[in-house]
């Protein structure tokens, strides 16, 4: 009698989640993958109000040869399931005063244009760069790509080029202060800042390591895909069907089941399932409020400080913004205030940074004819706490105020369709906890290691993945943890 194939069972449909699924089903197991909501994706889904449509997280896509490969993996043509377009510039930047920039996607061209708008010498600009991609190159295999909770991954050649080159990391000093040295100008200093908002973290409390962060767009580029950020889950949930894997929406797992210090099953409901492998892709910390109830808890994982979390209003626009493209970015005057107020005092700053997002640049059924699908969003602090509907019309008369003094407009009377998601909203929907957006914020020069790792001593046969574990947050760090956690159960398996 052929021996049974293994089976697997998936806490949550979100991007690591299928991702892992994939790359497990692709090794010969048999997978399960349990939703708590009626769709798969997790923070990146989408909404349509009559003909503008808008993508609900994630929006900026950066690796696509990650999602590639998932597709290739099972033999398939990428093309059949999932396309994208690279952009020819990566955002653009406004200031109070009226300074404008566009970022450039090519690097060469970026360093000629912020060397003019900035007037930074330009070999400086690309000293910088450099960096970015050198910290890239030195760490990404260590840090991103193979767990940093198992000794023997320090055991090679690529990590002792990491230790030797420690002191190019730029650990000691925070991102501010690599920035603030390695730039005159400060709005150049704040441009590079932003960075550290893509992890959830304070440019002032995260490390200058992460000024390796800008690499990914810089180098690689930005991308959007052509049926908006919603098709990169959508078409790997078509994939996972494809390829055999049963996904079970509107099916909340209510405890992971564990015997002798080894995972054994989930109870869904009154049902319970068996399993060789368990993975949660929940937030670390909501599981082990919740399905992990009877484990004894890594306090000092759990208790460090939380990401940013998001205030974002969705906006359907009767007017085309020809100065915008599909990432602007509306400086605060005071960027220092603005990310105390979020972490350290837990409150929204009166003047906020503005990201808006509008896909329907490229995308144009996103909106109808001569309209635009705006995505605005403010960083916000996650405290779990509910807005006040006067907390919340005080913080869009902000945004609102912002938006017509840099862009010399009366953005209200434009607004046809609206919409809010708030931090409540989002622990809510994506069971984040207090609404936070990549489960712990990197601050500290040890923050990469205190991010709970993709396994646990404690109980075998249970891997965590996604973005509130190591490598992080963000799309591809997602995808990444789907790798490093397939490959844990294969190791696993195998032994």
């Amino acid at each position: 009698m052929p021996k049974r194939k293994p089976n697997v069972i998936i806490i949550g449909a979100g991007i690591a989640g299928i991702a892992s699924a994939l790359r497990l089903r692709k090794q010969g197991f048999e997978v399960d993958i349990y939703e708590k909501n009626d769709y798969t994706g997790g923070k990146i889904h989408a909404f349509q109000d009559k003909q503008y449509r808008f993508d609900l997280g994630p929006s900026l896509f950066t690796l696509p040869h990650l999602v590639k490969e998932l597709i290739e993996l099972h033999g398939k043509n990428p093309e059949t399931y999932f396309n994208y377009s690279k952009q020819n510039e990566t955002c653009r930047y406004f200031w109070e005063d009226a300074i404008k920039f566009t970022a450039p996607a090519d690097p060469d061209d970026f360093v000629k244009s912020a060397s003019s708008i900035f007037d930074e010498d330009e070999q400086n600009i690309s000293h910088y760069l450099k960096s970015t991609k050198d910290k890239y190159e030195l760490t990404a295999d260590l840090f991103l790509k193979n767990s940093l909770h198992q000794s023997r991954n320090f055991l090679n050649k690529k990590a002792l080029k990491a230790v030797v080159n420690i002191q190019k990391l730029d650990l000691i000093k925070s991102l501010h202060e690599h920035n603030k040295a390695s730039f005159k100008n400060p709005k150049l200093v704040q441009l590079f800042d932003r960075y550290a908002t893509y992890n959830g973290s304070s440019p002032y409390k995260t490390p200058g390591i992460m000024s390796m962060i800008p690499y990914l767009e810089m180098y690689d580029g930005t991308f959007l895909p052509e049926k908006g950020m919603h098709d990169i889950s959508q078409s790997l949930t078509k994939l996972a069907k494809d390829v055999g894997i049963k996904i079970h929406l509107n099916q909340a797992v209510d405890e992971i089941i564990f015997d002798q210090k080894t995972a054994k099953a989930v109870r869904v409901n009154s049902e319970i399932h068996k399993a060789n492998f368990i993975i949660s892709n929940m937030d670390i910390y909501q599981s082990y409020q919740t399905i992990l109830k009877k484990a004894k808890k890594p306090k000092l994982n759990l208790k460090q400080e939380g990401s940013s979390s998001a205030l974002i209003f969705y906006w359907g626009i009767n007017k085309e913004f020809k100065d915008l493209g599909i990432h602007n970015i509306l400086f605060s005057e005071d960027y220092k205030k603005e990310f105390d107020h979020i972490f350290n005092q837990k409150a929204f700053y009166e003047d906020p940074t503005v990201y808006i997002n509008i896909t329907s640049k490229i995308i144009e059924t996103d909106a109808p004819e001569n309209c635009e699908n705006w995505f605005v969003m403010i960083n916000a602090p996650a405290d779990g706490k509910i807005l006040s509907e006067e907390m919340i019309h005080k913080i869009r008369q902000q945004i609102i105020s912002k938006i017509n003094r840099v862009l010399k407009t009366d953005i209200e009377k434009y607004i046809e369709i609206e919409h809010c998601l708030t931090p409540k909203d989002i622990e809510k929907q994506t069971s984040s906890h207090q609404g936070s957006l990549y489960g712990m914020a990197s601050h500290g020069k040890f923050s990469s290691f205190l991010r709970h790792a993709n396994f646990t001593s404690q109980i075998k046969n249970l891997y965590f993945c996604g973005g509130s574990v190591h490598p992080g947050g963000g799309i591809p760090l997602c995808l990444l943890s789907a790798q490093i956690v397939s490959d844990l159960i294969q190791n696993n398996n195998d032994n």
